[in-house]
C-alpha cells in the first residue's frame, strides 16, 4: 500500500464500523465479513476476493490498538486536505496559504523516509507500511536494500539409532540458487552494474502532486538503485539459476523426532547478490525394534525367566554403541526397572555426556512345560505353601 492510499482508505467504512467502535466491535465485524466474504466460501468470485482482501487489510490495522492509533492521528492530520500547522514527530511543517500546506512539504518526512522521526517513536510510520502494506516493491528506501533469499523447507528420515548417534546424511535438492556464471551479480562476466542515474541509487524518486511530496519506486531501476547494461545471459539478469544440488547435512547426536535443523545460507538465493535465505531440515526418526526414549534416555525391555528373579543373575543387554552386563539382584518384582548410568543418548550442549539406559525385566511365561518340568513345578508350588509365602497378602482384592 502507498502512503497516499494509506491516507485515503478509510478502513472503519471498509469493516461497517464507526470510528469510535471498540476493539470487541472492530473484531465481530471483521469476524462476520470474513466469514461471508472467504474464496472458500465463493469459489471463482474474484470480486469477494478483492473484498476480503480489503476487510483483511483493515482488520490488520484497526485490530491493534497501536497502528490504529497511528493511523487515527494520520487521518486526522490530513482530513480537508489540511492540518493547520501541526507539528508532528519534529520534523514540521508550515501552513500555506489558505491553512494548507506549504508546497515543500514532503509526506517522507513524516513516514521516516527523508530522515524524520516517524510519531510514534523507532522507526516511524514508515516501518509501519513497510512491513504491512509494502507489496511487490512498494514505495520507501526499502526497495533499494539488497533483498535477502527466501528460506527453505526439506525433510529427511533417520534410522533410531544413527539420530541418537548422530550422522552425516547427503540431501539432494532443486531450488533457486546464486548464478554460478554472474556469481549473483545479475551482469555478464567481466561488467558491473551500474548506480541509476534517475535515483543515484536510492531506489525511489519523489514526486509532488498538489500540496504533498511522495517517494515511489523507481521505474528506471525497478527500485534496485542499479541498472544492469549487459545482463548475464544465463540468469537473464536476475542472479538466480533453479538448480539441482547435493548438500550435506550434518545431524548432531540426540536429534529428537520433529526437530528442525537450521543451515544458515543454504536457503533460496538473495537477488542480485544479496545472502541467501537458511535452509531448515526436519528430522523423521522411525522406531527401533528393541530401543525406546524418553528425553536422554534410552528404554528397553528385558525378558527374563521367574527363576532368575528369585535367584538373581546377570544378562547381557545391547547399548547404542555395544553391550553391557546387567545385574538384576535376587528377588527382583517383575516390572522393576533398572538403571544403567552412562549408556543413554548423547546430550547435546556444553555439559557433554549421555542420559542413562532404561532396562525394565518382565518375566517370559512357558506356554508348555514337559513332565519333568511340570513335576519340578508342582514340588516347587507345595514347598512354597509349606514356608508360608502368601502372594497375595496384604492386597486388596483379598
Amino acid at each position: 500500500m502507498s502512503q497516499r492510499e494509506w491516507i485515503e482508505k478509510d478502513f472503519y467504512k471498509e469493516l461497517g464500523v464507526s470510528s469510535g467502535a471498540s476493539q470487541d466491535e472492530i473484531k465481530k465485524a471483521y469476524r462476520k465479513l470474513a466469514r461471508d466474504l472467504h474464496p472458500d466460501s465463493n469459489p471463482g468470485d474474484t470480486k469477494a476476493e478483492e473484498r476480503f482482501k480489503t476487510v483483511s487489510e483493515a482488520n490488520a490495522v484497526l485490530s491493534d490498538p497501536a497502528k490504529r492509533k497511528e493511523y487515527d492521528e494520520t487521518r486526522r492530520m490530513f482530513a480537508g486536505g489540511g492540518g493547520g500547522g501541526r507539528a508532528y514527530g519534529g520534523g514540521g511543517f508550515s501552513p500555506g496559504a489558505g491553512g494548507g500546506f506549504s508546497q515543500d512539504f514532503n509526506i517522507g518526512d513524516i513516514f521516516g523516509q527523508a530522515g524524520g522521526t516517524g510519531a510514534a517513536g523507532d522507526g516511524g510510520l514508515g516501518d509501519l507500511l513497510g512491513g504491512l502494506f509494502n507489496r511487490g516493491g512498494g514505495g520507501g528506501r526499502a526497495a533499494a536494500r539488497p533483498r535477502r533469499g527466501s528460506d527453505v523447507e526439506t525433510e529427511t528420515t533417520l534410522g533410531f539409532r544413527e539420530a541418537a548417534q548422530g550422522v552425516t546424511v547427503p540431501l539432494r535438492m532443486t531450488s533457486p540458487s546464486p548464478c554460478t556464471t554472474c556469481h549473483g551479480s545479475g551482469a555478464k562476466p567481466g561488467t558491473s552494474p551500474r548506480v541509476c542515474p534517475h535515483c543515484n541509487g536510492a531506489g525511489v524518486v519523489s514526486r509532488n502532486q498538489g500540496a504533498f511530496g511522495f517517494s515511489e519506486p523507481c521505474d528506471d531501476c525497478r527500485g534496485t538503485g542499479s541498472i544492469i547494461d549487459d545482463p548475464c545471459t544465463d540468469c537473464s539478469g536476475t542472479g538466480i539459476q533453479n538448480r539441482t544440488r547435493t548438500i550435506t547435512v550434518r545431524i548432531p547426536p540426540g536429534v529428537s523426532d520433529g526437530q528442525k535443523i537450521r543451515l544458515a545460507g543454504q536457503g533460496e538465493a538473495g537477488l542480485r547478490g544479496a545472502p541467501s535465505g537458511d535452509l531448515y531440515v526436519t528430522v523423521h526418526v522411525s522406531q527401533d525394534k528393541v530401543f525406546g526414549r524418553q528425553g536422554d534416555d534410552l528404554t528397553l525391555v528385558l525378558p527374563v525367566s521367574y527363576s532368575e528373579l528369585v535367584l538373581g543373575t546377570t544378562v547381557s543387554v545391547p547399548t547404542l554403541d555395544g553391550r553391557v552386563g546387567v545385574k538384576v539382584p535376587p528377588g527382583t518384582a517383575d516390572g522393576r526397572i533398572l538403571r544403567v548410568r552412562g549408556r543413554g543418548v548423547p546430550k547435546r550442549g556444553a555439559a557433554g555426556g549421555a542420559g542413562d539406559l532404561l532396562v525394565t525385566v518382565k518375566v517370559a511365561v512357558p506356554q508348555s512345560l514337559d513332565s519333568d518340568a511340570t513335576d519340578a513345578l508342582k514340588r516347587y508350588q507345595e514347598a512354597e505353601k509349606a514356608s508360608g509365602f502368601e502372594p497375595r497378602a496384604g492386597w486388596a482384592g483379598a
